[in-house]
């Protein structure tokens, strides 16, 4: 391999390393099976959510995590065949959502593994936290809770006062 052939792929490394470190999730997908199509459809989901979706070589991402002294499971046996990467610096479990709602309508795509704010994650504990609702979901949910046994009371002493003036009338 020629001297510019192998700064070009540690150029590479070096980049993959910098956004693993930054990001808050990386998801990997196993892709195989999708059309072209389909892929351009996952990509723009992705891009609507925020998340940058990149497939890259499994030795550079190696490689790349092994620089920074994270993500220890992306090693040899774990990160092999056909992976894309799906990378949030935000939203932590953007990623995962987008693959699961995707994955309802295709399939061929499935959760291999991932990183949330530094934790490994399984296909299957990413399938879990992708069905927790979204942070808004869950404030919109606490002030309805919230707000419902005031409006009851609102409602009970408008009846109150309604009965007294018919009582009066």
């Amino acid at each position: 391999m020629s001297e510019k052939a192998l700064q070009m792929k540690q150029n590479i490394v070096s980049e993959i390393a910098e956004k693993l470190d930054k990001a808050t999730s990386c998801v990997v997908v196993d892709y195989k099976g999708l059309t072209v199509a389909e892929v351009t459809e996952l990509r723009n989901k992705f891009r609507e959510a925020d998340v940058e979706y990149k497939v890259l070589k499994n030795t550079l991402v190696r490689r790349a995590a092994k620089q920074i002294n994270k993500m220890e499971e992306f090693n040899d046996e774990k990160l092999v065949g056909t992976n894309a990467f799906a990378i949030s610096y935000d939203d932590a479990v953007a990623p995962a959502k987008v693959v699961k709602d995707f994955a309802k309508e295709h399939p061929n795509l499935e959760f291999k593994m991932g990183y949330v704010e530094g934790e490994f994650y399984d296909a299957a504990n990413l399938e879990s936290l992708a069905s927790i609702p979204s942070r808004e979901e869950l404030i919109a949910k606490l002030l309805g809770s919230l707000k419902a046994p005031i409006s009851n009371f609102a409602y009970l002493l408008d009846a109150i006062a309604k009965q007294k003036e018919e009582q009066e009338a």
